[in-house]
Order: structure tokens, then sequence, then C-alpha cells
């Protein structure tokens, strides 16, 4: 079995890797804008082309105060986003007056086989100042052998002037192909923010 070395002898003085080597590379595939939207649905991209795909969340602002970020997956190229999924949800917050600092397992946000949209930001106010940023990782999305793997974590701007960490790791329970996502608040409309979809090489 032939050795792969880079072109010198310390990390920190690397300059490039070896041709065989993958730096894993993100590809931008499109790039969706809300403007007071009731939901941002992304159902083109999402193929066999990568095993992994990230929805990079920018700057999303909730129209309705008190709202969260919420996502729901689609077998059917977004004729319904009903997949059955189970999660698990951890939350840290610390506030600005440095008080609820704490971090807890989240049984409201969870799912157990449940077709319902996962949140996966607390509570956001609708301050001009207030928003969520974060990602989404996809696994795999057109395997039709395994269930279909994601994480998610956003941070945001909690409406009682404190910063929320919120990690949601599961799964969505089909074999079918995921071929679309749909991202929408608990309430009200998405105003503005930003959703990049990418492809991992």
């Amino acid at each position: 079995m032939a050795v792969n070395f880079a072109n010198n002898n310390s990390l920190s003085a690397i300059t490039s890797l070896p041709a065989s080597i993958s730096g894993g590379a993100l590809t931008l595939i499109s790039t969706t804008t809300a403007s007071s939207s009731s939901s941002l649905s992304i159902t083109s991209g999402i193929d066999s082309t990568y095993k992994e795909y990230i929805f990079k969340l920018i700057n999303i602002h909730p129209a309705t105060d008190n709202a969260e970020l919420t996502f729901n997956l689609s077998v059917d190229s977004g004729s319904n986003y009903n997949v059955t999924k189970t999660t698990a949800v951890h939350i840290h917050q610390h506030g600005e007056n440095d008080s609820n600092a704490n971090s807890e397992y989240s049984v409201e946000r969870d799912l157990a086989q449940s077709t319902s949209y996962q949140k996966i930001s607390k509570d956001l106010g609708n301050g001009n100042d207030e928003s969520a940023s974060g990602y989404l990782h996809l696994f795999d999305p057109s395997n039709t052998t395994f269930v279909k793997h994601f994480m998610t974590r956003t941070s945001s701007y909690f409406g009682s002037d404190r910063a929320v960490d919120m990690y949601v790791g599961g799964y969505g329970n089909t074999t079918s192909a995921v071929n679309g996502i749909d991202f929408k608040m608990s309430s009200g409309n998405i105003d503005s923010g930003v959703i990049k979809l990418y492809g991992v090489s």
C-alpha cells in the first residue's frame, strides 16, 4: 500500500496536500432568501451527487415574537413534508445580565416517531437585532437502504436577552430517498434570512 506524504514535515508549514487526499470541499448549490415568507422550501439539488449536504442558516429573523425555526423533510419533491423522525435536543443558554446560565435536555422539543416539524431554535425575538444562525447537516439523502441522519446547531438571540446554543440530532425513519426540505417558523412568517445549500465532496 502506498503512503501519501505532505510536501514538508510540519503541520504548520503544509501548503498543499497530495492529489489523492480530499480536503472535503463545499460546493454551493443554491441560495434561498426569505422576504416575509411563510416557508422556505428547497426541492432542487438534493440528490445522489453528494453523500452529505449542509444547509447554512444565516440571520433567520421571525416576523412573530417568540417563534421557533423548524424543518421537515420530503420524499416526494415537496408535495408533502411529513417524514417520520426521532430526535434528541439539547440547549445551552446564558443571559446578558449573567443569569439563566444552564444546560438542559429539551423534552418538549424532541420527537419520537413523529411526522411533525422539528424545532431547531428556541423562542426567537422579532426585535430588529434578533435572529438565529447555524447549520443543518443531512447525510446520504438518496440512500435507499438506511434511515436519513441529520444534525443541527443554531445560535440565537432569545427574546429575553440571552444567548442560546441549541443542538438537535436524529434521523428521518425512512429508506426512501429524501429530495426536499422545508423551513418555517412555529408561528408567523420568516421575515428575512438566507439559507445556502452546499454539497460536501
